[in-house]
């Protein structure tokens, strides 16, 4: 069965769900409310209009209906509780009146507005007197509403079988439900405790499973014969020494890790964990020269066009008295130039070569691929590992996260790997000074970035959304365009730059503001990504109260790349004590921990860990005891006897990582 076989799931709504990310019948099953509103009965004295109610009633009234747009109807008749009489509003369903005549008892739930005596209802209840309703909340999108996702949802429940990834004595020895029992139980909840057991089913489950990747993968890395390389250390510090600038502490300890990694016999699995502008490109660069010596050929895969051609340029520039070849394979390079690259790479010419995932598509051969480094965003994921795989190349891997995360986590989610960190920043960078202003305040904003444009500088303006909404009153890139046009037109250049747009047209706007061709930048949350635009000075957050404290870091690191003064400026009406925190501090091993406790792992990893980051109904902070015991009993069944008895599961680990 597929989701156009869902009676009444046309193709609008169905473009409208896969926006959601739900693109079968799995994906709609397994998308589950992300909270529950529970209703209790309660005085209508004690409420305040907007509140949640369930009350009995008898109808003292004919239901009249009055239609509008396709198959939409809003009926309506009054209630009266004993203690007064309400107008009871309910949409689309107009096929109850014939139930609903007069002196007839119900229960209704709904929302009350007390000024106009009205219960906006959201459903009847007929015969038994319900005293809790729990009513699932699911994230929707603009066209389609709670209602609706949640009919698709019924329509095909009962049909819907899922089998159990968990082995049985784990089912046995906590006393788990049914897993088919479970996800029905949590779309369509009736009592607390029997949600609360559903909820910890499917939750353990997925954390289960989760930890199980993470140690097989551990297990399985670990101990696989790596490369071997014999590498003169002297070699490594001459160029360190070389460098116009002193490593931290941090990076020498993070070159000594990765060193040693690619010199052991064993495959390097690495995480290099640090902060925005923290200098781990240069320890990329340095762990390039280290494979470099060994012999084998290194790729550095980038998120995005334009920071694949930023590190080529600068490792070009870092490079430009060694005799190493380095090229550059993306997207837009010409189709005469990627056959003479993917020659060369074959015939093992090219020394390091730094791209987009272009560097792993089928053309792509390599002579000796020993070292392969990439952004957290862009993870070396199971396509990737397959394909280098078949070819017969089992290279070590270095990622790069610029988003740190609390260490108990780290130690527990990337279990998969080794991790180090970098905490203190180069010598000679100024903290960013970060200031909260509300709309009212706009005019010493304006003049704040005017200071700065005046000095040559340049400045990003941040807006959360592309297009304007109906549901939502929030400053968008156009919106914002108009007004920077405003103040700024006949002065300066100002240019916008959004995820709708092609990729050539991202790279053109980001390439002329490298340049200084424009000098105010609009845009989304594309530019978190590392590009080093040393001469921006300033960035402006608007509605800054709408994203993760991690995700206002990370844009805080587009500025402050040089030795200059630079400054954050977030705009909010909503939320600032919240966001005092990026007042107080740029440490973003400190905001991550803050970060955490707030939101729990929403957007503070915004990654798929090792292909599988995302959850569908766990959540790491709250549920981190889960995950621990989890873990516990995924080490223990993966070095037991029971993996023979569950090769289902074991097929499934390996499918997810590529691995034999």
């Amino acid at each position: 069965m597929t989701l156009e076989n869902i009676k009444g799931l046309g193709p609008k709504n169905l473009q409208l769900i896969n926006k959601l990310g739900i693109y079968t019948i799995d994906d709609l099953i397994n998308f589950y409310p992300f909270r529950y509103d529970v209703i209790e009965r309660s005085n209508v004295d004690e409420l305040n209009d907007g509140d949640k109610i369930i009350i009995d009633g008898i109808i003292e009234s004919v239901p009249s209906i009055f239609y509008f747009g396709k198959r939409r109807d809003k009926m309506s008749f009054k209630l009266n509780t004993g203690e007064n009489i309400f107008r009871v509003d309910i949409y689309n369903r107009g096929f109850l009146k014939s139930k609903l005549k007069i002196g007839t008892n119900i229960t209704v739930i709904g929302k009350i507005d007390k000024k106009h005596n009205l219960i906006i209802v959201s459903d009847i209840s007929f015969g038994a007197i319900l005293k809790t309703k729990i009513e699932p909340v699911y994230h929707t999108t603009y066209g389609i509403g709670i209602t609706t996702i949640k009919k698709y949802i019924n329509s095909i429940i009962d049909k819907y079988h899922t089998k159990s990834l968990l082995p049985d004595y784990l089912i046995d020895k906590y006393k788990l439900m049914d897993k088919d029992e479970a996800i029905k139980i949590v779309h369509n909840p009736t009592k607390l405790n029997e949600l609360n057991k559903a909820l910890n089913r499917l939750r353990y489950e997925e954390l289960f499973l989760f930890m199980c990747k993470m140690n097989y993968l551990k297990n399985n890395i670990q101990y696989k014969e790596g490369l071997k390389r014999v590498v003169d250390k002297s070699k490594v510090y001459e160029l360190i020494n070389s460098l116009e600038f002193k490593l931290t502490d941090d990076q020498l300890k993070a070159v000594e890790d990765i060193y040693n990694d690619l010199t052991l016999p064993y495959r390097m699995n690495r995480l290099l964990q640090g902060d925005v502008g923290s200098g781990k490109t240069i320890v990329s660069f340095i762990s390039l020269y280290i494979n470099y010596l060994g012999g084998y050929q290194g790729a550095l895969m980038a998120p995005t066009e334009v920071l694949a051609i930023q590190h080529y340029n600068n490792i070009k520039k870092l490079f430009k008295d060694y005799n190493i070849n380095i090229e550059l394979l993306i997207g837009k390079t010409t189709k005469r130039e990627k056959n003479r690259i993917y020659k060369e790479l074959e015939e093992g010419n090219v020394d390091i070569i730094i791209g987009t995932h272009a560097l792993f598509t089928d053309e792509v051969n390599y002579k000796n691929l020993g070292l392969v480094i990439t952004d957290e965003q862009h993870r070396f994921g199971v396509n990737q590992r397959a394909n280098l795989k078949n070819k017969g190349i089992t290279p070590d891997v270095l990622y790069m996260s610029a988003t740190p995360i609390p260490r108990t986590y780290a130690l527990t989610l990337y279990g998969d790997m080794e991790i180090s960190n970098i905490k203190t920043l180069p010598n000679g960078k100024k903290d960013i000074i970060t200031t909260i202003k509300s709309e009212k305040d706009i005019k010493d904003v304006l003049t704040s970035m005017y200071n700065e444009l005046k000095e040559g500088h340049q400045v990003y303006v941040i807006a959360p959304l592309v297009e304007e909404s109906d549901k939502v009153d929030f400053n968008n890139v156009y919106e914002l365009e108009e007004k920077m046009n405003k103040a700024f037109g006949k002065l300066y250049n100002i240019g916008v730059l959004h995820g709708k747009m092609k990729s050539d047209e991202k790279d053109e706007i980001m390439t002329k503001f490298q340049n200084n061709e424009i000098q105010i930048l609009i845009s989304t949350t594309v530019v978190e990504v590392g590009v080093d635009v040393k001469n921006a000075t300033m960035i402006v957050i608007f509605d800054a109260y709408m994203f993760g404290l991690s995700s206002l870091h990370q844009l805080r690191g587009r500025v402050g790349r040089n030795d200059l003064q630079s400054y954050c400026i977030l705009i909010s009406n909503h939320e600032t004590e919240r966001l005092n925190i990026l007042t107080k501090t740029n440490d973003g091993f400190k905001i991550s921990e803050e970060d955490f406790k707030l939101r729990g792992s929403g957007d503070l990893f915004g990654v798929k860990q090792s292909g599988d980051m995302v959850f569908n109904i766990a959540d790491l902070k709250r549920d981190y005891n889960l995950l621990l015991k989890a873990k516990e009993d995924s080490i223990e069944f993966l070095s037991s006897s029971k993996v023979n008895d569950n090769l289902e599961l074991i097929d499934t680990i390996k499918k997810s990582f590529a691995l034999d």
